[in-house]
């Protein structure tokens, strides 16, 4: 900063020093705005990351189904009968382990027992179906026990 610049009668301070240094912060309103705008996107994020991580427990759920479907059906086809239970399908080699359901640990899997067959005297004739045991609403609007 050059002499012409100064102001008289005050050392080291000029008018240039005062302007920038009242220049140089945020007011207020400016904070809160950026603030918002912040909020704002993160929110936006939190839904569509909440939403895709449904989106990738639904589609593990539909994997999982179809496996331990598959599984019952070929287990059928070499058997002539359906499986007793879902451990028979791991005991037998159809599935390594019986898959826990996405959304809970917790839940079980609800199986449907086969028909009976015309001539057979099974008293239990297997499981023919398994669905999901955790009640919720998936994306399309219906239950997972749907499935």
């Amino acid at each position: 900063m050059d002499k012409s610049q100064m102001v008289p009668g005050f050392r080291g301070s000029g008018v240039l020093r005062s302007r920038a240094s009242a220049e140089a912060g945020w007011t207020l309103i400016e904070l809160l705005i950026v603030l918002s705008i912040i909020v704002i996107m993160a929110s936006m994020a939190l839904v569509t990351y909440t939403q895709s991580v449904k989106a990738a427990r639904e589609s593990a759920l539909h994997s999982d189904l179809f496996l331990m479907r598959d599984a019952i059906e070929q287990y059928y086809a070499d058997k002539g009968k359906y499986p007793d239970s879902l451990q028979t399908l791991v005991s037998e080699g159809y599935i390594r382990t019986i898959p826990k359901n996405p959304f809970d640990a917790n839940a079980e899997w609800i199986t449907t027992p086969a028909p009976a067959q015309a001539g057979g005297g099974a008293t239990d004739p297997g499981i023919y179906d398994v669905k999901s045991g955790y009640n919720g609403t998936g994306m399309d609007g219906t239950q997972y026990s749907d499935w």
